[in-house]
């Protein structure tokens, strides 16, 4: 019987890979991207998730673009963490994720998907976590490497999910408190989520 790994928020860390100024021009469907990247968050600030940050080589790719709303989550925002493996399992988030035993899920999203969002998928994987890539949460500069990196992820034994699918496995319930905060969000970010899925994901293979 194959595993069914729930998404649980307080079991769940959202790790955001490499969305820095350099790619803004090289990045199939970036706009869109980051649409996605900023709906996240915000899914994260209303459910609570932690967030973590990676930026590759940032004195020559430049840091994480502004248009992404980090300073929104406060505390949220574990870290931000300068890497130059290609992987986001640097030690810096090896350390992160050992003084939170809770933790069981990763949500990834950003870019390349077949550098550093495969690579980070693989080595999460290897360490014990369930790992959620977001489909339209992730893009490369070719647009044709985008399903084989998933492809690739699915076969290693993580789940590939969309942002909306996603945020209402973590939201799990409509009878708490917070699902009005958390209703607003989806409505807010309805014409986002019609042309994130429309740009991002009318070319690839769910299977």
């Amino acid at each position: 019987m194959p595993t069914i790994a729930k998404l649980v928020p307080e079991e769940t860390v959202f790790f955001l890979c490499d969305v820095q100024t350099r790619f803004k021009n090289a990045i199939f469907g970036f706009d869109e991207l980051v649409l996605t990247i900023n709906k996240m968050l915000k899914i994260a600030k209303v459910l609570e998730i932690p967030v973590v940050v990676t930026e590759q080589n940032p004195k020559g790719l430049g840091n994480t673009i502004p248009d992404i709303d980090l300073p929104a989550l406060g505390p949220l925002l574990l870290a931000t963490i300068e890497k130059g493996l290609f992987s986001m399992v640097t030690p810096e988030v090896k350390a992160l994720l050992h003084e939170r035993p809770q933790i069981k899920s990763v949500v990834l999203f950003g870019i390349e998907s077949h550098v550093c969002v495969l690579q980070s998928a693989l080595d999460f994987i290897e360490a014990g976590y369930n790992v959620h890539v977001i489909a339209d949460g992730v893009s490369s500069c070719n647009k044709e490497e985008i399903p084989f990196a998933l492809a690739r992820i699915r076969q290693s034994g993580g789940y590939i999910t969309t942002s909306e699918s996603a945020a209402f496995q973590l939201q799990r319930d409509a009878g708490v408190p917070g699902f009005k905060s958390f209703s607003n969000v989806i409505k807010q970010e309805k014409d986002n989520t019609v042309r994130t899925l429309q740009k991002l994901l009318q070319h690839r293979a769910v299977l």
